[in-house]
């Protein structure tokens, strides 16, 4: 079919906008000929947006349904900063998408008090990632029946040979199961080695109830989500067991490079951050005790190939700040919640994958998840060193100054 028709057709409702790939060459033709109708409906000009490098065929039949184009965010580069973890070690420069001035900057002041004082230390203490589906029973005395069950080597191994039908790569650690009257929810806990797993564990899950529904008559599988995982929503749990990759970066800063470099003294970043990251947000009852977190998982995830909605878990952090008996600046981020991955999802977009790429951790790693807990290092290490930034440039009251120079 000729673009003029599919684009008559698709202003005229005639043709579904998923339906353009039916009658086009290309997948490309048909993302132009969205786009040329889109305009037509709106009457507003996508130039830009029709300005991509991705490659359409292969974006357009796992990334994203209806294309029209693309929407470009700005890409910064923070950096050196040394990292002695057990994954990450060396120096890496940090890819960081964002629109926000002052805060690419921001984080390379921290990455290089970090560098300055010899790296920062890492570990990912735990590595799964969870689904929670949620069943109802006919009594509590069934419920009582499957929790028991669940703690049989038996019944473990069978749920695991229903979990090795659907995935060659997903191994199943556990199953924690919460009873709300006659409802059970069973939060799988899995092992997706480097990829983030949402897709993986989902369709792991969803086998297990079906065999479960069978195994205990009377049981029904209600959904294979019950918001007990819990995805991208503030949840305690996240904070309490930990989800994706839970990882902790720390550094002693010597007194005298905090006063050089942070302009203040390690005893009034202490102060500060006691009373804005402890204090406030306990009164504000949040779960994230940290200054911005959220903004380097943000503008990380987002120009390497990560859901940009798990922020909501990354920003889970407890930033902490002490000194030590030398007087010296003892800093750390802990991360209890890090959904990411070096493949699937958006890691194989062509910018993205330069960006991991850029950090060494593009595609599978060897062994089997040591990319993606590189990439927890490194996103935990970029976090403190923006955490350490800003509650520097707040002790000092260089912040608003910052902002108008940066940000406008």
């Amino acid at each position: 079919m000729e673009r003029e028709e599919i684009v008559r057709k698709l202003v005229n409702g005639e043709l579904k906008f998923y339906q353009v790939e039916e009658v086009t060459a290309t997948r490309k033709d048909a993302v132009e000929a969205r786009r040329a109708a889109i305009e037509t409906l709106t009457g507003v000009r996508l130039d830009s947006i029709g300005h991509y490098s991705y490659d359409t065929e292969t974006v357009t039949k796992k990334n994203i349904e209806n294309a029209i184009g693309a929407v470009q965010v700005p890409v910064g580069v923070a950096g050196p900063i040394r990292i002695n973890g057990e994954y990450a070690q060396g120096n890496f420069y940090i890819p960081l998408a964002t629109t926000e001035g002052a805060l690419v900057a921001s984080v390379n002041r921290g990455c290089s008090v970090c560098t300055l004082a010899g790296g920062v230390n890492t570990v990912v203490f735990q590595d799964e990632m969870t689904r929670a589906p949620v069943m109802t029973v006919q009594s509590l005395a069934q419920a009582k029946e499957i929790m028991a069950a669940l703690k049989t080597p038996e019944l473990m191994a069978e749920i695991r040979a229903v979990v090795a039908t659907t995935t060659r790569h997903g191994e199943l650690l556990r199953v924690d199961p919460y009873v709300v009257g006659k409802s059970v929810f069973l939060r799988f806990a899995y092992d997706t080695k480097d990829a983030m797993g949402m897709n993986m564990v989902t369709i792991a899950s969803e086998a297990v109830m079906n065999f479960l529904e069978k195994k205990f008559p009377g049981t029904r599988h209600v959904t294979v989500s019950s918001n007990m995982c819990t995805d991208k929503k503030p949840a305690a749990i996240n904070v309490t067991e930990g989800r994706g990759r839970t990882t902790v970066a720390e550094i002693t800063i010597p007194k005298d490079i905090v006063a050089s470099k942070l302009k203040a003294t390690p005893e009034r970043i202490c102060y500060v951050h006691y009373r804005k990251n402890f204090l406030g947000s306990a009164r504000a009852v949040s779960f994230g005790f940290n200054s911005h977190v959220a903004n380097v998982v943000a503008a990380m995830y987002i120009a390497c190939g990560q859901d940009p909605a798990h922020v909501v878990e990354g920003s889970n952090a407890i930033t902490s700040a002490e000194l030590t008996e030398n007087g010296d600046l003892q800093f750390s981020v802990s991360m209890p919640s890090l959904p990411l991955g070096t493949v699937g999802g958006g890691t194989g977009l062509c910018t993205q994958a330069e960006c991991l790429n850029l950090l060494g951790v593009r595609g599978g790693g060897n062994p089997p998840g040591s990319n993606a807990r590189k990439l927890a290092e490194i996103v935990a290490s970029a976090s403190l060193a923006g955490e350490l930034s800003l509650i520097g440039a707040q002790a000092s009251h260089d912040l608003a100054r910052a902002h108008a120079k940066y940000g406008r």
